[in-house]
């Protein structure tokens, strides 16, 4: 669950429950006003980017048979990761975390967010316009989405699916100068969510003054 403060948490359960219905006329209605949505109803935000190029695709799943293809490439993909890819240190440093291949959340969460780095784009002559700093871009982007997921009650664990954005960008049919940064589920947390007890470090671990 994602909370503000000393209480930020992750969750992998979310429920059924439709998304909002002023969610759905803020962000569903148009992908690319995702980044233009209110952080709370009196003010209006816009995530920046290198030279304002907006290097950022929100793809928005919520097709059941769609999100269960998404499900499967990622534990396929997944399932490789951990028995092969990753090394035993990084997947002794996840077990505290509980975290394997199986992607349940996939199904279950009413929709998914994949999201997308242009990492360049075209100018209206049809030339390639440079993205500068396109990941940094989109990750600050992402930071601003959680946020307001976050104030509007809903839930997300962030994942990034290793090796899985070239079937993913192929499954989706984005454009080549797209790859796969983020994949967000989205929804309200289920009764039977339980959240890690993770510690946090310290303000002055974290702080430097000068």
């Amino acid at each position: 669950m994602l909370m503000s403060g000393r209480s930020q948490r992750n969750t992998l359960n979310t429920s059924h429950s439709p998304t909002p219905g002023t969610l759905r006329r803020k962000w569903l209605r148009e992908l690319r006003n995702f980044m233009n949505f209110s952080i709370r109803d009196a003010q209006s935000g816009t995530a920046p980017s290198g030279a304002h190029t907006e290097p950022w695709t929100f793809v928005v799943v919520k097709d059941p048979a769609v999100k269960h293809q998404i499900r499967q490439i990622v534990e396929e993909e997944e399932e490789i990761n951990y028995m092969k890819r990753m090394g035993p240190r990084w997947v002794t440093d996840l077990k505290k975390l509980r975290t394997n291949w199986i992607k349940e959340y996939s199904d279950t969460a009413p929709i998914l967010i994949l999201i997308f780095k242009q990492v360049h784009g075209f100018a209206a002559n049809g030339k390639k316009k440079i993205h500068y700093y396109n990941e940094i871009s989109v990750s600050i982007a992402c930071g601003i989405l959680l946020t307001t997921l976050q104030n509007a009650g809903l839930v997300t664990v962030t994942t990034t699916p290793l090796n899985c954005g070239p079937r993913l960008w192929v499954l989706l049919d984005r454009p080549p100068h797209e790859k796969l940064l983020v994949l967000l589920p989205m929804g309200y947390p289920s009764k039977e969510t339980t959240v890690p007890d993770l510690r946090r470090k310290t303000l002055d671990q974290i702080m430097v003054t000068v």
